[in-house]
């Protein structure tokens, strides 16, 4: 059985879910997960930010101009009278919900039934049209089987069990309908897998069930090179290995979500970046196999934080580093990048939320500079040490901008360099000039 999941531009309007049916009915065993339609999470979360503030004339206002949208939809996506009506009661079930909390006390649980309610919009209106067709399907909710446990991390034994159990109920039915982001939590309650979680779910649901592929629909024809919005002359990447893929998506690749690759690296089940508006674009496989030598890529990471700790005490002081390590521990604080010298350590974190914190107990430990709005530039490829010319080409691509950080040696796919914000669009097309359009120029 394959997993394709389908993101938000791909069922952003009734043209692209109608777009979708026709490629998902090859009679193919399959599991289809969908996102939002596009701008929903985003509207909601809008809603949330209104409720929070207890103004409501706005959340409704919100509210109204949200709903209006869907009512467009259902008229463009549906032929018969009988399933308008079914869609128009649906999303005003959905809408009236959504009010209710205009007039009840807003917290942290009910804005997390609030953005799981884009899901559910669009999985049940594509389930209304498949029926219309007639294309047979199901849809499983997601919340009878996705959870994630106490530490927010996904349950995959219970996710396997249960979708299992989810799906032998349906032994005839090759096609399946389910809804990517949401989940529960340890207590029940309706919770997500974060932004841009509906990948993490098609992987989950593809370790669960052990699933031939993955793949990944969306508004681009793969992993490129570099980033399309800012460098000109990109192109997609054939084959990425895993921890390539991982690297890429983690620091800054938009097309994939970065927890997403491991449960599918697990299971050893390839992933395939794919696109909606040209099905027949190969796109990026990603397997276990590392394809070719060289750079693969670059990619950009912002709103980052350099930290840096200077201190005596430092000089071959036994546990010092972790101590440090401890205190980004104790507020959940993941570290990007680390860099040591003798007398100082540089480190670097993309969530601010505890930084006051953070560097109120790193004070006790000496001096510590603060610098925002950084960027990581990721470069990923093959960088073994026999391979000195690979790195070398990275450096003189950016001997003229200033670099923060480097991260070099840790990974055999990646060297890392932090540079200024203001940097990145420079430092972006540089490595484009100097590693792939001199490749090409060769070739």
């Amino acid at each position: 059985m394959k997993i394709l999941k389908f993101g938000g531009t791909s069922v952003g309007s009734a043209e692209r879910m109608k777009a979708v049916s026709g490629l998902i009915n090859d009679g193919e065993p399959k599991i289809v997960v969908l996102s939002a339609m596009s701008g929903t999470t985003n509207n909601l979360v809008q809603i949330g930010e209104k409720l929070y503030q207890n103004a409501y004339d706005e959340a409704n206002a919100l509210i109204d101009a949200l709903h209006d949208k869907y009512k467009q939809v259902v008229d463009s996506l549906y032929q018969t009278d009988e399933k308008k009506k079914q869609a128009l009661e649906l999303i005003t079930t959905h809408f009236d919900y959504i009010r209710g909390f205009t007039t009840d006390l807003f917290t942290v649980h009910e804005e997390r039934a609030i953005l799981a309610q884009g899901e559910l919009l669009s999985t049940a209106l594509f389930q209304f049209f498949l029926e219309e067709q007639p294309i047979p399907s199901v849809l499983l909710p997601a919340l009878n089987f996705m959870r994630i446990d106490e530490n927010e991390e996904p349950d995959l034994d219970f996710i396997s069990k249960n979708l299992k159990a989810e799906l032998e109920k349906y032994p005839d039915t090759n096609l399946f309908i389910t809804q990517g982001y949401i989940c529960r939590n340890t207590f029940g309650e309706i919770d997500n897998l974060k932004r841009g979680g509906s990948d993490y779910s098609a992987s989950l649901i593809g370790a669960a069930i052990d699933a031939s592929e993955i793949q990944i629909w969306t508004d681009i024809d793969g992993m490129h090179n570099n980033d399309p919005r800012i460098v000109k002359n990109t192109h997609p990447i054939a084959e990425l290995s895993f921890d390539e893929a991982a690297e890429l998506a983690y620091f800054g690749a938009k097309i994939l979500h970065p927890s997403s690759v491991l449960p599918a690296k697990l299971k050893n089940i390839p992933v395939r970046l794919l696109n909606t508006m040209q099905p027949e674009a190969k796109g990026t496989t990603i397997t276990s196999e590392r394809a070719g030598g060289g750079i693969k890529a670059v990619a950009a990471k912002d709103d980052i934080t350099a930290i840096k700790i200077k201190s005596g005490r430092m000089l071959l002081a036994y546990g010092f580093l972790r101590s440090v390590f401890e205190v980004f521990e104790r507020y959940k604080t993941p570290i990007d990048m680390i860099t040591t010298s003798e007398v100082a350590v540089s480190l670097t974190i993309d969530n601010p939320k505890h930084l006051e914190e953070i560097v109120a107990e790193l004070k006790e430990f000496g001096q510590v500079e603060v610098d925002t709005n950084q960027t990581i530039i990721c470069v990923v490829g093959d960088f073994i040490a026999e391979k000195s010319e690979t790195s070398f080409k990275v450096f003189e691509a950016l001997k003229d901008v200033p670099l923060r950080m480097i991260s070099f040696g840790g990974s055999k796919s990646n060297v890392s360099v932090l540079v200024n914000t203001t940097d990145k669009v420079k430092a972006l097309t540089l490595l484009n000039e100097h590693i792939f359009e001199r490749s090409m120029a060769n070739a």
